[in-house]
């Protein structure tokens, strides 16, 4: 995930002179970690919180999806409510409201109550990640020191994803699936003892749009509903139909909100540029990818296949641990030959991943199916510096900030999506092997159409959208 805060920060206020831009640094890579790590950690513990709590798929759909889509939803207002009060005091309140949330998480008595916790949990997040952004930016006014910091913030957040699985099947299998959230405690006391030592941030005049928020929160809740209940009970229920007319409603008011309201969260101008429109298909489509299969195969690996929460937390880590190296090598080669050549590539990597699962049966040795997993993770690794640099060279760099948002929230919403259709699709087949195929082949043939998207736009894309 990458974000950018406004331009405005950069030049605020003196640096952290009480506890130096280390401290800054430190203070925002951890909760960023955190963040980063609460959207994964908890998939491989699915199948020991559904025996827990009694629940069933659509129960552990929305364990994942409250999380994923508030944060998707309030991403947009986040970084307007950073500038307004300052981005210490909001990542601050975000980081209590973020350690609070994990608590009620860990206490959950319910899946109500675990549910509704991920929803806040979710929400925090949302005002954190634009704030320990902004911060960085805060405390490292030097262009070349912040954009060092940056490089370092931005691995915190890949290192944090790619340890998720494996940090969540340990846990689970150690001392039970509780503790992935009350592990958030003892580092977000030590987060907030970090931000103590940092100066206020000054305030900066934002205005936030409250309709475009409540019609996206809206718009996203109600289509997720009814994926995740259609899926589970048929999409022929009165209550499903009247969800999905509801996102219907929702998101027609949404777009028009953005497009007549005076200060709108989503500034529709930037989707004249084909270049802004293509990289966010394949943003959304990316996460869909990853964080559905990470979501499917850890049910596979558990309920098909026997293995521990541990085990399957191992089987993840092929996939994860080149990540961070190939996001390295992504930018050098679009450094060298474009934006276009790693996300095709990647894009094309991850769809023969994806196709390839499909041969995954009921006996497939697990060391294989974590070696057919790998060009999933790897595709997407190539392919996201690329895309970031294609879109923020398309916009101007006063509109930077909002599409970092505008991508960040693109990505989050696919990973929702996802999880709410894969798990329609394993609900709704004969089997659980049928639906995971299909699963993999809706998903393939995604990126093979974005891939498509990314070969039509001409090269040296990346042309500044005008009036932007």
């Amino acid at each position: 995930m990458t974000t950018s805060a406004p331009a405005s920060v950069a030049t605020s206020s003196p640096s952290a002179a009480r506890g130096g831009p280390r401290v800054v640094l430190g203070a925002a890579l951890l909760g960023f970690f955190l963040i980063s790590l609460d959207a994964l950690i908890v998939t491989v513990a699915l199948p020991d919180i559904g025996r827990s709590l009694g629940v069933g798929m659509s129960g552990l759909q929305w364990v994942v999806d409250g999380y994923t889509l508030i944060f998707a939803a309030l991403m947009l207002s986040a970084g307007a409510l950073s500038d307004r009060i300052g981005a210490r005091r909001a990542y601050g309140g975000g980081l209590v409201l973020f350690a609070l949330a994990s608590a009620a998480c860990g206490l959950a008595p319910g899946i109500g109550v675990l549910v509704a916790a991920r929803l806040v949990q979710g929400g925090a997040a949302a005002v954190m990640m634009p704030a320990s952004l902004a911060l960085v930016r805060q405390g490292f006014p030097d262009q070349a020191k912040r954009a060092r910091a940056i490089a370092v913030w931005t691995v915190g957040g890949a290192v944090a994803v790619a340890a998720g699985p494996v940090v969540g099947g340990a846990l689970t299998a150690s001392v039970g699936w509780r503790w992935i959230f009350f592990v958030n405690l003892p580092a977000g006391l030590l987060a907030l003892a970090l931000l103590a030592r940092v100066p206020a941030s000054p305030r900066l005049p934002a205005r936030l749009d409250a309709v475009g928020q409540v019609t996206a929160v809206v718009a996203m809740g109600a289509l997720t509903y009814g994926v995740i209940d259609g899926g589970d009970k048929g999409f022929g229920r009165p209550l499903v139909l009247v969800a999905l007319l509801v996102a219907v409603v929702a998101a027609a008011a949404f777009l028009a909100a953005q497009a007549r309201g005076a200060h709108p969260m989503l500034p529709l101008p930037l989707f004249r540029s084909r270049v802004v429109a293509v990289s966010l298909v394949v943003g959304f489509m990316l996460n869909a990818a990853y964080y559905g299969g990470v979501f499917i195969f850890s049910l596979y690996l558990q309920q098909q296949r026997g293995q521990t929460a541990l085990h399957a937390g191992v089987m993840f880590i092929p996939m994860t641990a080149l990540v961070a190296v190939v996001n390295l090598a992504s930018a050098k080669l679009a450094a060298r030959f474009g934006p276009r050549m790693p996300m095709v590539s990647g894009q094309l990597v991850g769809a023969a991943g994806l196709v390839a699962l499909t041969t995954v049966g009921a006996h497939t040795n697990v060391w294989m199916v974590a070696a057919l997993m790998v060009p999933v993770g790897l595709g997407g690794a190539l392919t996201v510096p690329a895309l970031t640099a294609l879109l923020l060279d398309a916009v101007p760099a006063e509109r930077a900030g909002t599409a970092g948002a505008v991508l960040n929230t693109g990505r989050q919403v696919g990973g929702a999506i996802a999880v709410a259709v894969f798990g329609a699709l394993l609900a709704g087949a004969g089997t659980f092997l049928t639906g995971m195929r299909w699963g993999m082949l809706v998903a393939a043939a995604g990126l093979v159409l974005t891939t498509a998207a990314t070969l039509s736009l001409p090269r040296g894309s990346g042309h500044r959208v005008a009036g932007a």
